[in-house]
This record gives C-alpha cells, structure tokens and sequence, in this order.
C-alpha cells in the first residue's frame, strides 16, 4: 500500500498533483486506512505511471482520461494528433530561428542604427508567421523573460504605452 506522498513521491510528482489528478478522476479515490489516511495499491501505482508516461508525452489531460477511461478510445489517434501538434510547434519554432538569423544577418543590429517594429514585424511575417504565431511569441518571451521582452519592446522604440498593452495582452495568452 502506498500513502499520498509515496506515491507521489515514486513516481516523480507533488503531493498537490497527485490529489489534483485525484479530484479530475484521473485517480479513482483510494481505500482509507482505519486512521482515515488514502491507501494507493498496484493498480493505483500502474495507472498514475500511465498517466505520467502520457504527461511526458505532451497530451492533455483530456486526452489521457479518454485514452485510460474508455476502451472504444483509439490511443495511437490522440497520439498521432499530439505528434501533429509538435510538428507545427517546431516549424514554429524554426520560423522564430530564421527570423533571429535574419536579423543577425542585417547589418543595421548591433550598428546603433534603429530597427523599428514596423522593421521587425515585417521580417517576422517573411519568415513565415502568422498574426497567432507573433501572438504566441510575445506571450512565450513575457513568461520566460518579462524583463527582457520589455527591454526588447523599448529596443523597437514602441511608445512606453503600447508596451504595456502589447505586455498585458501577452500575459493573458
């Protein structure tokens, strides 16, 4: 039998996540001891290191309730849909790479000439991204380095009040 916090602890988690996957049903709510403390068995421990494998992997937990919950549930079909998902993440991400080369490659970065946004935007949407993507850039570069991104923004000399909407849209997602 296996307390809360062994379990969690086994298989790589917090006690917090353990009692949250319990309270979605990704758990089944365990035996109780006489004490009233959860007692997790093999079948406990199996599926939550299923559960994991799936985390690792990327899926929702949406989908890796569909995948354990019901056996009509074609799992090689969500899987195929989160290697699809990945696949445009990356070339995302490649777009973002050639954008970055792009720049390191004009001769008017690190030269105190100006670039300006309009400048920027117009190469990000020559290397391929979108609205959605620029969108997700921002958003990505506010939760990673909020300090940096501002510096960045100020770099394009944005007037100090787009700044903050372009930081607080980005901050929403």
């Amino acid at each position: 039998m296996w307390t809360v916090s062994k379990l969690a602890a086994h298989c790589g988690l917090s006690r917090g996540t353990l009692l949250y996957y319990e309270s979605i049903g990704l758990l089944k709510p365990p035996a109780r001891s006489a004490a009233n403390y959860r007692r997790y068995g093999e079948r406990d421990l199996q599926r939550l290191q299923q559960v994991c494998a799936y985390r690792h992997a990327g899926l929702t937990l949406d989908d890796i309730r569909a995948i354990l919950d019901r056996r009509e549930s074609d799992a090689a079909a969500v899987l195929k849909r989160r290697l699809l998902a990945l696949d445009r993440e990356i070339e995302t991400r490649r777009a973002h790479q050639r954008a970055i080369l792009k720049l390191l490659k004009n001769d008017s970065i690190g030269r105190n000439k100006m670039i300006t946004k309009e400048k920027w935007v117009s190469i990000m949407k020559a290397s391929g991204l979108t609205e959605a993507d620029m969108h997700r850039w921002h958003a990505e570069f506010e939760k990673a380095a909020p300090e940096e991104h501002r510096e960045f923004l100020e770099f394009l000399h944005i007037p100090a009040e787009e700044i903050q909407t372009i930081r607080d849209w980005s901050r929403k997602g």
